[in-house]
């Protein structure tokens, strides 16, 4: 459904008054992701994940330089992403809960997103396939918890039913029933036969509900994993970065030594 052949994304900064520099960011980046898989993005702070996400949608700054192929469902996306494609065939959910509009209450949120993607679900709908009661939609966001703010706006990306969903840090500060809530909402979107690319820093959390793990490391992929390899010692596991941060879990001592 999705493959990245060895993308790279650097900028553009001024070195004095009139040289500039591309400051690489994202390097050589190979991926693949089918129907029904959900592969999960690993990193820490700074390692590219979110850019990796932008750089799929085109919604990098004007100074961004960017190399390799992107493909969706064998359609280039080296010109950004065709307004036809747009939430109807692959979405984006966001890292902030701050897209949501203060001004409007939620229900008029997801009416916009089912007008422009075109969608057959209704409000009501959407609220309930990921566990939120109709009420939520007379809501204004800042009336949301932390979790039913993540999964509006899972609702509003699911609005025009994508084949590809990319969630950019979708547990972020939630406690862990309402973490459970949003992956499970992103699995089910995958067992309809969608695909999901799970950007996020927290391991732990993911390896229940995805089946690959691809890391990040300063801007290179540093691994990729399959999710069920991440047991015991880590013997199964190829790369000695991912080995490192299985051990490194506090349910798996805190070592430090792969």
């Amino acid at each position: 459904m999705l493959r990245i052949e060895d993308l790279s994304v650097g900028f553009l900064c001024y070195d004095g008054l009139l040289r500039q520099r591309e400051v690489r960011r994202l390097s050589g980046l190979t991926l693949d992701l089918q129907a029904g898989e959900i592969l999960a993005v690993i990193g820490a702070s700074g390692a590219g994940k979110s850019l990796l996400a932008h750089a799929i949608f085109g919604l990098l700054p004007p100074n961004a330089v960017t190399g390799g192929k992107i493909t969706f469902q064998g359609q280039s996306l080296e010109n950004g992403v065709p307004e036809g494609l747009l939430g109807r065939k692959m979405a984006l959910v966001p890292q902030q809960i701050t897209h949501l509009d203060p001004l409007a209450r939620v229900g008029a949120q997801l009416a916009w997103a089912l007008r422009r993607t075109k969608g057959a679900a209704s409000p009501e709908e959407l609220l309930a396939r990921y566990d939120l009661s109709p009420e939520t939609a007379r809501l204004y966001p800042s009336q949301l918890s932390g979790g039913m703010a993540r999964r509006v706006l899972l609702a509003i990306a699911a609005a025009g039913a994508p084949d590809l969903l990319i969630a950019d840090e979708p547990t972020a500060g939630l406690d862990p029933e309402n973490r459970d809530r949003v992956l499970s909402g992103l699995r089910h979107h995958a067992r309809g036969g969608g695909a999901v690319l799970l950007i996020t820093h927290d391991l732990a959390a993911a390896l229940p509900c995805c089946d690959r793990v691809a890391l990040l490391c300063d801007g290179e992929m540093c691994g990729l994993e399959a999710a069920c390899d991440f047991t015991g010692t880590g013997a199964a596991l190829r790369s000695l970065y991912a080995r490192a941060l299985w051990l490194a879990l506090p349910e798996n001592g805190f070592l430090t030594d792969a």
